[in-house]
């Protein structure tokens, strides 16, 4: 009995039943994982009463609304599912569209003349679910639907998506762009203190349109932890509804010039002699950063607030304007920081995160709050000025991009997840469920699977909230680019969730709506004129790439994993016309460390190889893989090879042909690795290390006017251009 109505449950609640694992098996997920994820979204499993109060109430809420709480629709999908009585089926639905500008749009139908797709008796009365038709000329964005029955009626939230996401129309008519990708905090330049910055990038824009390029790809700029600098992963980001502020420039704040005590402390010998050290190490020192640029951004921000903010000056409207726009999402994350920054001032062992604050400060609604937020406020607003002049800066940099001609500018990166103790978790506790992680189930090279500690969003609190903070969160990270690329893509229709207590290996698939949320991902699209690209590498299910080849979602190839079946290399006129082409990425080895095999000796001293077998198998296909991209070259008739030469030594004219081949393919987008252009051999980031390996640390070995200046470069960006515009 209980194990029947656990399994309808997880059915209702989206958890799978089970997956093909990477041997191509069939498992099933066991009675312990589903309750462990059912447990983790809230729901009552502790008997089979209370199993099937949960089914009750989930059919509750199918059948007592006459209209659902939100509504996704498409061209070609426009209408909506109404609960109708059985017994009243010749009466008249009418309804009302209540558009976003205050218009509306009416309508009726009969009852019973509607599609039936479903019936179910309900305290002894039948009632029906039916498909009432919607005009296809509805506009596009979130409206409100009423519907008015003799007997009732109800409202619910209507979205009008695009069919596909935004593709500039020059890419969609054939032409092929190219980029350059950045890790920005690894940039080198004589003005950056220690990391690179804004600013920085302002010079990778003007440096690379110069060659022709179309756009610059960037690493997640999500929000981290102003008060605790050493969490530096990109891809656990406190907030990725704002930015991280160490990105700021802060001799471009506005005020900066006329703020005479901030100019003598930066123009003291100290302090330059402190630049100087952080400019100078090989790996970023970010409490150092932190150390320089967060006092004297407070110094600015009180300049700021006593010159423009008080005076009401145009500049101090701009701000007001700027904290009206954000709104609610901004207020929140400030509090957090500043919340999290006090606390950790008192005992930052103590206070790791909102989960360990005192009770009184875990609930942004609450009391306790509430009144920090009147006893501080100035420092509440100090952490939303920082937002401010970090949108300022980075608006500026996309800007800048498109003046100087590049149709798409900035290519951000959107990472899958949060770290659990950040601000998007606190601000938004009723999506996400803190008693689970996100990761991936057992492969060759992680046997014990993987659990990411990033918390998932429950599918069932995203339609609740009409999808709404999925939404935001695209809007946000759509503000300033001109493409978005979304990591593990296929999170929006399934996700691995691991619950508390139980390994990586006793997880489970729990699915989401995956055309509802593709639509809204084409809507924010659409709105922000911003070209999508889904992380699509490993398995990828058959619906996910469905879905991207019906919304134009851009598929994501790497060089180095596009192969046939017998190892030899795609060539470039087999790559698929919707999909950004790079060699390698953040999480693979550079070009010259791939081909030196310096990431699989990493992998051997911090003894990651699962087994000797797998260790041998691996540097075996390196050799294989080898030879088969010199075959491949050959065929493009790019041989590095000097005369005479029988093993292939890495080399300028080596990573300059592999390059080109990729510049070659069919893609529409290619993107070159700023590492690649130096020859570079340290991974940004070894996939499975924390400790063991200096992640997101490590600068690049060239400042910014060297690598994009140097001969072998800019011969490169030539080749490159010329082979993209044939």
């Amino acid at each position: 009995m209980l194990d029947s109505l656990l399994d309808e449950l997880a059915r209702r609640r989206g958890i799978g039943e089970a997956y093909h694992d990477y041997r191509g098996e069939w498992r099933r997920f066991s009675a312990r994982t589903k309750t462990a994820i059912l447990a983790a979204m809230g729901c009552d499993v502790t008997d089979a009463e209370a199993v099937a109060r949960e089914i009750a109430s989930l059919d509750a809420e199918r059948w007592q609304a006459r209209a659902p709480t939100i509504t996704v629709v498409r061209p070609g999908h426009c209408g909506v599912v109404i609960v109708a009585p059985a017994d009243s089926l010749a009466e008249t639905v009418d309804w009302r569209v209540i558009v976003a500008d205050g218009r509306w749009l009416d309508g009726s139908a009969v009852a019973g003349e509607l599609q039936e797709i479903e019936r179910l008796e309900v305290d002894g009365r039948w009632l029906t679910r039916r498909w009432l038709p919607l005009p296809e000329s509805l506009p596009l964005g979130q409206h409100v639907l009423q519907l008015c029955m003799k007997d009732g009626g109800g409202d619910g939230a209507l979205l009008v998506a695009p069919a596909r996401c935004c593709e500039p129309a020059s890419l969609s008519s054939g032409r092929r762009f190219w980029g350059v990708a950045v890790q920005l905090y690894t940039l080198r330049s004589p003005s950056n203190w220690g990391m690179g910055d804004f600013a920085d990038l302002c010079v990778v824009i003007r440096r690379c349109a110069e060659e022709g390029a179309s756009f610059v790809g960037l690493n997640p700029l999500h929000a981290l932890f102003p008060s605790n600098p050493g969490h530096y992963s990109p891809y656990s980001p406190s907030s990725r509804h704002f930015l991280n502020v160490l990105y700021i420039a802060v001799d471009k704040v506005p005020g900066y010039a006329d703020c005479t005590a901030a100019r003598a402390r930066v123009e003291s010998t100290d302090f330059q002699q402190e630049l100087a050290r952080l400019r100078a190490t090989d790996h970023v020192d970010y409490h150092g950063v932190a150390r320089a640029k967060l006092p004297l951004l407070a110094m600015l921000y009180e300049h700021f607030r006593r010159l423009e903010l008080d005076r009401h000056t145009e500049q101090g409207r701009a701000f007001r304007a700027y904290l009206r726009e954000r709104g609610e999402p901004l207020r929140r994350h400030a509090l957090h920081d500043a919340i999290d920054a006090h606390l950790r001032s008192q005992d930052a062992d103590r206070y790791w995160g909102w989960p360990a604050w005192p009770e009184a400060l875990r609930d942004p609604a609450g009391t306790g709050v509430r009144e920090f937020e009147e006893e501080r406020r100035v420092e509440v607003e100090y952490y939303a000025w920082l937002q401010w002049i970090a949108d300022l800066q980075l608006a500026a940099a996309q800007s800048l991009a498109r003046e100087i001609g590049m149709p798409i500018g900035l290519y951000g990166d959107y990472a899958v997840g949060v770290n659990p103790s950040g601000a998007e978790t606190w601000s938004d506790q009723d999506v996400y469920r803190m008693r689970a992680g996100v990761g991936a189930p057992p492969d060759p090279l992680a046997l014990k699977g993987q659990d990411w500690g990033i918390p998932p969003q429950d599918p069932h609190a995203l339609i609740a909230a009409g999808y709404r903070p999925f939404r935001d969160l695209i809007a946000a990270n759509m503000r300033h680019f001109g493409a978005l690329r979304l990591d593990h893509v296929m999170a929006l229709f399934r996700q691995w969730w691991v619950p508390v207590g139980l390994g990586a290996t006793e997880g489970g698939y729990v699915h989401y709506p995956v055309d509802d949320l593709m639509s809204v991902l084409a809507l924010e699209s659409e709105r922000h004129r911003c070209l999508v690209v889904g992380e699509d590498l490993g398995t990828v299910p058959d619906e996910v790439r469905r879905a991207m080849a019906e919304f134009a979602v851009y598929s994501y190839k790497v060089l180095l994993f596009e192969k046939h079946a017998d190892g030899s290399f795609r060539r470039p006129a087999e790559y698929v016309r919707r999909a950004i082409a790079t060699v390698t990425t953040h999480d693979l080895p550079t070009l010259r460390g791939w081909w030196e095999a310096r990431d699989l000796e990493l992998r051997d001293r911090l003894e990651l190889f699962p087994g000797e077998e797998i260790r041998r198998y691996v540097y075996d296909e390196r050799v294989r893989d080898r030879a088969q991209m010199i075959a491949a070259l050959k065929c493009e008739n790019l041989h590095p090879l000097p005369d005479g030469a029988t093993q292939p030594v890495f080399s300028e004219p080596l990573a300059h042909d592999i390059q080109l081949y990729l510049a070659r393919s069919a893609a529409g987008l290619v993107v070159l690795q700023y590492e690649d252009l130096i020859g570079m051999t340290d991974p940004v980031n070894v996939p499975g290390t924390s400790h063991e390996h200096a992640n997101w640390q490590r600068k690049v070995t060239a400042d910014i006017e060297d690598a994009l200046g140097r001969e072998s470069t800019r011969r490169l960006f030539a080749d490159v251009r010329q082979a993209r515009d044939s």
